[in-house]
């Protein structure tokens, strides 16, 4: 039998919610790196987490549209992009 050693994600499980300026709000929940997100509309979002050098956390979501939102998370907050350019800003519990 081969046996693999099973790499431990330096992130947690947690809760996401994310709001942009027109009130507009995408929430999930993550597993280590792994997080999926739904909107209001009931769209689903994946994508991972990646923690950076400096201790950040770069994060990567796509819908099934190929939609993109990307951003960081740094010890002061998390702020992501969307394709048309749109802030989104958040908190993760």
């Amino acid at each position: 039998m081969i046996y693999h050693r099973r790499r431990r994600s330096a992130l947690q499980n947690a809760f996401f919610r994310f709001e942009n300026a027109q009130r507009k709000a995408v929430y999930g929940f993550g597993d280590g790196d792994y997080v999926k997100l739904r909107d209001e509309y009931g769209n689903v979002w994946r994508g991972q987490a990646e923690v950076t050098e400096d201790k950040g956390v770069r994060y990567l979501f796509r819908d099934a549209d190929g939609k993109r939102i990307s951003g960081i998370a740094d010890r002061y907050g998390v702020v992501l992009r969307d394709e048309r350019g749109n802030l989104w800003r958040g908190y993760i519990d």
